[in-house]
């Protein structure tokens, strides 16, 4: 909890009306707690400092046709909360300062990295990442609804697709097609049909064209399926893997919050061994369970056979 000198200097920031010391204070308080293990309370004081801006951040309304193929949505997770490989992580910070220097660039003939894929196995945390990016930003986050996009209906798939890349275009968001493999299948495959293909043009056509201001992400689970000539349409293309022996422990504690013991008394290294083959998101399911366990026997903190337990129960 907050110490008596950083109350102190809260109170002090306040009364002088110091917004800016204020705000600094308050982060380096919910790092503090990070710090410590205790998230949840770290991730409610930086939340309550990003109202302000995400009040600023609007619902996109779309009309009734568009709403029924994009969903728009603000988020408030922060790139600090990604556990990914250190390139992943330099690589989106590097997408953010593009884009918040565009104009300055523009003044050289360069344009900033906007459209984007990312690949790799499922539940590593692309779709987090395009969250972060549009919370980075200060976008609304748009998500489009693959299922409703794709139809069995000769021509009206590029119908949709076309009214999408309008609306990118009209409004400024962070746009994320996710399963992107069902519009970006190999043109080559033996298992391809004329319609598949028209598709797939018009998409090439439609972001090759695109020179809007908003961000343009997809993502696959299965880079291999893709046409070849959709990779250099994309600014660029990152690679995500399961996490290493470096991000797991990172990750659990991270996701244990206020229910982490101290590291000497979790297993971490049999922990570890038996992780390898998880996902991102298939750990923190694992850390959940082990935290609902703790509440229901009134435990303060998960212990490591409880912990591996639950890994275990992913892994079969």
């Amino acid at each position: 909890m907050a110490t008596a000198t950083q109350i102190k200097m809260l109170i002090e920031a306040h009364v002088s009306k110091n917004d800016d010391r204020f705000k600094t204070i308050v982060l380096q308080l919910a790092a503090h707690e990070a710090k410590l293990g205790h998230t949840s309370f770290a991730r409610e004081l930086r939340s309550i400092l990003n109202k302000d801006q995400q009040s600023n951040v609007k619902i996109i309304q779309f009309n009734k046709d568009i709403s029924e193929l994009i969903g728009t949505t603000v988020g408030d997770y922060r790139l600090k909360e990604l556990i990914v490989a250190d390139e992943i992580k330099e690589r989106i910070s590097r997408i953010l300062s593009e884009y918040q220097m565009k104009d300055k660039l523009k003044k050289f003939g360069l344009h900033n990295r906007r459209k984007i894929l990312l690949e790799g196995l499922p539940g590593t945390g692309k779709t987090l990442s395009a969250s972060i990016i549009a919370t980075e930003l200060g976008l609304p986050l748009c998500t489009i609804k693959m299922d409703k996009l794709m139809t069995k209906y000769m021509g009206e798939t590029g119908t949709k697709l076309r009214a999408v890349f309008d609306a990118i275009k009209e409004n400024q968001a962070v746009y994320f097609f996710d399963e992107f493999d069902a519009i970006g299948t190999d043109r080559n495959k033996d298992n391809d049909v004329g319609e598949v293909r028209r598709v797939l043009n018009l998409y090439l056509q439609f972001i090759e064209q695109d020179d809007s201001e908003s961000i343009i992400i997809a993502a696959t689970n299965n880079p291999q399926l893709l046409d070849p000539a959709l990779f250099r349409r994309f600014d660029d293309v990152i690679h995500y893997t399961l996490p290493n022996d470096k991000q797991i422990p990172n990750l659990i504690i991270n996701r244990l919050g206020q229910f982490a013991p101290k590291v000497s008394q979790l297993n971490m290294e049999n922990i570890v061994a038996i992780s390898g083959k998880l996902s991102h998101a298939e750990l923190t399911k694992a850390c959940d369970d082990a935290v609902k366990e703790a509440i229901m026997s009134d435990r303060k903190t998960v212990d490591s056979e409880q912990l591996i337990k639950m890994i275990k129960e992913k892994i079969r």
